[in-house]
């Protein structure tokens, strides 16, 4: 006799794919979720990187430090190496408890005498701030002209023997296509409302009037740059015939003309001369953001018109 079929077994062979159907729609949905976690945990981390966020106050919860600003590059109101984020990040390291002392680290060959006399100008009043907190300079490989601005408001100045030291001057230049235009039948037509508006428009003529109205004004300048490393250094400035001729010095001959204090760097002021081992770096850094805008201003700025003479650095 013949076993008869179970007659629910269509039932149950629906029931049992409606089963496996639930198991693995459950099992994709874990999987999205976890992607989905994954994925964010990707975009956070992306943004912490391309962003850089800066957050204020580091280093409130570390015990005893040595705090770092580093200054690189062109000194100038469009880089990194402004006044304003350059002394955001100086005030945070001075106010700062637990920081032994506070080093500059500089390799700048120099910029805008506006910035770096603000920088130099606040170094000064923290330092009144919190006279019983150090303040080094670290040269690396140069800081000249603008960056040696600053670093005379050091209470030290240590070099390396190969850093570049000094250039203690101004600089103002351009081009003239006078000749060239000449050469090619081109003629200028600039319409002006005063009568040093267009100064040293390159494709004018040279006028030594306004020549040496511009010459007049970059020797005061130098006349400060002078005053502030000679208030800065003092007695430990040595007489020498070219110190302020804008040459650049090696560290060794920096050292000797009492232009330097002598030789270090960050690791060894940290360990030796502030007994904090640990260095802590307060410098701002820019997001990603902020290079954006700063590029675009920068673009619709050249667009709008571009300065035909470059203003006085201190290079």
């Amino acid at each position: 006799m013949e076993n008869n079929p179970n007659p629910n077994w269509e039932r149950q062979a629906l029931e049992h794919l409606l089963l496996e159907n639930l198991k693995e729609t459950r099992k994709a949905r874990r999987w999205r979720a976890v992607l989905r976690v994954l994925t964010l945990l990707v975009i956070v981390a992306a943004l912490l990187a391309v962003f850089d966020f800066h957050l204020p106050g580091r280093g409130m919860g570390v015990e005893t430090h040595t705090a770092m600003v580093t200054l690189e590059g062109e000194i100038s109101s469009s880089t990194m190496a402004n006044a304003m984020d350059i002394n955001s990040s100086l005030v945070s390291a001075f106010e700062n408890p637990h920081s032994a002392g506070v080093i500059l680290r500089i390799n700048s060959p120099g910029g805008s005498p506006v910035q770096a006399g603000m920088i130099n100008d606040e170094i000064h009043r923290l330092k009144k701030l919190y006279p019983k907190k150090p303040f080094y300079v670290v040269v690396e490989d140069i800081c000249a002209s603008g960056g040696y601005y600053v670093a005379v408001a050091a209470d030290q100045i240590l070099v390396d023997k190969a850093s570049l030291v000094g250039s203690i001057g101004v600089i103002m230049e351009g081009f003239g296509f006078t000749g060239l235009m000449d050469k090619l039948g081109v003629t200028r037509r600039m319409i002006t409302a005063g009568s040093n508006k267009g100064m040293l428009d390159p494709f004018s003529k040279e006028d030594p009037k306004q020549v040496e109205m511009v010459r007049t004004m970059i020797d005061e300048i130098h006349q400060q740059f002078i005053r502030v490393v000679k208030e800065g250094r003092g007695d430990r400035l040595k007489e020498a015939p070219e110190l302020f001729s804008g040459r650049v010095w090696n560290g060794e001959q920096a050292v000797k003309l009492g232009l330097a204090d002598g030789y270090g760097t960050v690791d060894s002021v940290a360990r030796d001369v502030f007994k904090a081992p640990e260095v802590l770096d307060y410098t701002m850094k820019e997001n990603f953001a902020e290079r954006v805008a700063k590029r675009f201003g920068a673009e619709v700025g050249a667009a709008a018109g571009k300065a035909l003479v470059k203003s006085p650095d201190l290079k």
